[in-house]
């Protein structure tokens, strides 16, 4: 298969659908590599592609990526689609900062009424944002924001704890770690 190929989404697909093929596209494409630069690249063109084939609210996601530790209580911007984004984010600040101290997934219905918010995009209005972790620690997170209040729901949740879990086990995260 071409691997650009990956990124095309059957139209009228369920969202279930489309994190199954995500999860799928991206296993196939980690096959035989670790390096998580490469493979969390990958991953973040699969979710904005993924979002984009989905209705409303989905299909207004404006971001897509990753932030992944830096030292013991920071994140640094890793691979993402989007605009351009904050650089650090303190593990004390904003929905990514909370997910990687908490090391739990978090789901902001409204981004203006969250305490700490650390505004990248004026136009994002939710966001969700899953812990990758790797024999327990934070190695980093998945950030998705959203055009659109309630932009998420719990089977976002599901479907990005299912890749999360596949980049912890299939990225080499010794450099991360160190």
């Amino acid at each position: 298969m071409v691997h650009a190929d990956a990124t095309q989404f059957a139209s009228g697909a369920t969202k279930q659908e489309v994190y199954d093929q995500v999860q799928e596209e991206l296993h196939s494409l980690m096959e035989g590599q670790r390096n998580w630069i490469c493979n969390l690249s990958n991953a973040a063109s699969l979710l904005w592609y993924a979002f984009k084939a989905l209705p409303e609210p989905s299909n207004r996601v404006n971001w897509a990526g990753f932030y992944v530790r830096n030292g013991q209580s920071e994140l640094i911007l890793g691979p993402f689609q989007g605009r351009v984004a904050c650089q650090t984010i303190s593990f004390s600040r904003g929905v990514c900062g909370r997910a990687a101290s908490t090391l739990e997934t978090q789901i902001v219905d409204d981004v203006h009424a969250f305490p700490g918010h650390v505004a990248c995009d004026s136009s994002t209005k939710s966001e969700i944002v899953v812990p990758i972790l790797f024999n327990g620690e934070i190695v980093g997170v998945i950030d998705i924001d959203c055009e659109e209040e309630q932009g998420f729901t719990e089977e976002d949740r599901t479907g990005l704890e299912r890749i999360a879990a596949l980049l912890a086990e299939g990225c080499d995260w010794s450099s991360i770690l160190l």
